[in-house]
């Protein structure tokens, strides 16, 4: 949530924005030339409002004053020249400023995008997909918006007003000095109000933040509200917060208007001083009355943008909030990374030299491995040794909470051991780059997720390569081919006489819509077995993937496992201890340390924990 992203961030309200730009400037210096065509032509473009109000004076004195159309043609072709040269000195700043705006927001969002896959898990655990999300999309298109638009704009209203300024004092510097005098009035006024409008608008954009929170708890959570019966509880909140934005809002409003007229009476004010000095100048024959209009024009024509400039810096100031947050996810290092020798060696996540990797055949080690979690001195592991033989099925058994996954995540390397070392085929992981690694795990989640698409998809994000013949064969080992009947009978609507094959092509093509809600949640673990099974992976690691089924559904994904583990390096996270009585080696865990290690047979016969566990889980099943 929006607002809730604030108040982790330190507001930096008072450094100068250049050094919040700094901290982007390798994005800047890519596009260096569209934006010294940006300014070039902002700059030109302002030249037309400077030069404007001269026809109007040379109007006023030549053809009203002295009552003759010499030089009309003349008047009017320079006219209309400098009207069609503004409009395409804009023109091409427009187009420039949309550039940069594009430019910018694409490789800013390409790099945190980029970035954020190098991340270790600890960092999605602890940020919300809200608060990353913020990261990615707002505060990329704030800064590209207001080094674009907001840039561009105030560099045309700082050409317009410079260029009054220097004309006023060519005309009669005496009656510049009076408009000039009412300029830090104004000055003043805006910088006041600017600094009230960004606290409003801050409070704002926190409220609408928490309104968009509380849409997105009512959808997610529609069942919860109704199952519990607080529509009116939810209701309620949400009109209090809305009623808030309300209240700012009017204030906001208020104060803007309140602004808008202070900046006005301060234009009309110098429009004022020079009627009264300017109409004196006239009638002394000092000045002509068309100098009098063109000095009226500029003493107007400077307040907006006075208005703009202190508003455009305003957002220079405050942008620093977003590029120190992007550059905060930019500059965020991964927990666990590889070693530079490993990334020389084996490419990265990005550019791997699979030429150079080793076969993977599933022999584990844990060789004298303590882990304790970070910013915790409580030992999980203490000098632990476990040897897992090449095609070997390891259980870890627990209460809820009791830290089961502990060990599978040191074995991919998602937790790192505090000493020790972790061998794969006799060998160190650390030794080996991540990428190698985690390609030839095959991990199936407790709550499985399938990406929207189809499920021919979905299955090629295992083996982006992999034929029907190949993903059909997935499926079948994984006891998934009645899901795939299923889908392809609504993708062929009804067809009669279509045969099993072609049920199961269409299949393929049907929909598993966002997150794979349109299955069920043993489907989407069936097709997340099968995904893991096209990889054909060494070493497969199960996180309690039955804990949330039916028990048919179990009995189908109990099966899919059993296939899974056969020949094959296991680790298995078990909720049902029912399920893990054949396994090769089952290791007991207790707050977050291992107790109990042994065959069930041996950890029965000795009667401690696991056997307490074992014999109440039995008794609940028999109830």
């Amino acid at each position: 949530m929006e607002g809730m992203e604030e108040k982790k961030t330190k507001e930096p309200g008072k450094r100068l924005p250049l050094f919040g730009i700094l901290k982007i400037r390798p994005y800047i210096h890519t596009y260096r030339w569209i934006f010294l065509s940006m300014v070039l032509t902002g700059l030109l473009g302002s030249l037309g409002d400077v030069v404007l109000p001269q026809f109007q004076g040379r109007a006023i004195n030549s053809f009203c004053e002295e009552k003759t159309l010499e030089g009309i043609w003349t008047f009017v072709f320079l006219y209309v020249a400098v009207l069609l040269f503004q409009v395409v000195m804009n023109t091409i700043n427009a187009y420039k400023c949309g550039q940069i705006e594009m430019y910018l927001g694409r490789d800013m969002k390409k790099e945190a995008f980029h970035h954020l896959q190098t991340l270790s898990m600890s960092y999605f655990n602890e940020n919300s997909v809200g608060y990353i999300h913020a990261r990615v999309m707002n505060d990329t298109d704030r800064i590209a918006a207001v080094l674009s638009w907001y840039l561009a704009d105030g560099i045309f209203n700082l050409g317009t007003l410079l260029g009054a300024i220097v004309m006023m004092i060519r005309m009669k510097a005496s009656l510049a000095l009076l408009v000039l005098a009412v300029m830090p009035f104004i000055t003043a006024a805006s910088i006041y109000f600017q600094r009230k409008l960004v606290l409003l608008n801050r409070k704002i954009r926190d409220l609408n933040g928490q309104i968009s929170a509380s849409f997105n708890e009512s959808i997610t959570g529609n069942t919860t509200i109704k199952a519990l019966s607080i529509e009116d509880r939810m209701a309620g909140e949400f009109r209090e917060t809305a009623e808030k934005m309300r209240q700012e809002s009017v204030r906001a409003g208020h104060e803007r208007g309140l602004f808008v007229n202070v900046i006005s009476f301060g234009g009309w004010f110098a429009l004022a001083l020079v009627l009264w000095r300017g109409g004196i100048l006239t009638s002394e024959g000092v000045i002509r009355l068309g100098t009098l209009s063109v000095f009226m024009t500029y003493a107007l024509q400077m307040m907006e943008p006075i208005q703009h400039l202190v508003e455009i810096l305003s957002n220079m100031i405050s942008m620093q909030v977003n590029i120190e947050r992007f550059t905060r996810l930019c500059e965020t290092e991964p927990e666990i990374k590889d070693r530079p020798e490993v990334t020389e060696k084996y490419g990265d996540s990005f550019q791997p030299k699979k030429e150079n990797w080793e076969p993977l055949y599933g022999d584990v080690e844990f060789r004298d491995v303590t882990f304790h979690y970070p910013g915790s001195t409580e030992m999980v592991l203490s000098h632990f040794n476990l040897k897992v033989p090449q095609g070997s099925s390891v259980a870890i058994v627990g209460e809820t909470g009791a830290g089961k996954s502990t060990l599978v995540n040191l074995l991919c390397r998602f937790l790192t051991p505090v000493s020790g070392e972790i061998l794969i085929d006799g060998k160190d992981v650390r030794e080996r780059s991540l990428l190698w690694l985690h390609s030839r795990i095959g991990y199936v989640l407790q709550t499985p997720h399938l990406f929207s698409g189809t499920v021919r998809e979905n299955m090629r994000y295992g083996k982006e390569d992999a034929e029907d013949w190949e993903i059909l064969w997935a499926i079948h080992e994984a006891s998934a081919d009645a899901i795939l009947l299923r889908i392809g009978e609504t993708v062929l609507d009804g067809k009669e006489s279509a045969s099993k094959e072609e049920l199961l092509l269409a299949g393929l093509d049907g929909q598993v819509g966002e997150g794979g809600d349109l299955l069920s949640t043993g489907e989407k673990q069936l097709i997340s077995i099968a995904r893991a099974l096209l990889v054909d992976p060494p070493i497969f690691v199960l996180d309690e993937a039955t804990s949330s089924v039916d028990t048919v559904t179990e009995k189908l994904i109990q099966s899919a496992i059993t296939k899974a583990m056969k020949g094959r390096t296991s680790f298995m996270i078990a909720h049902r201890l029912s399920t893990i009585r054949e396994s090769d080696m089952i290791l007991a865990v207790l707050d977050g340390k291992i107790v109990e290690q042994g065959t069930h047979v041996e950890l029965m016969r000795q009667k401690g924990y696991y056997y307490r566990l074992y014999t109440v889980a039995q008794s609940g099943a028999m109830e």
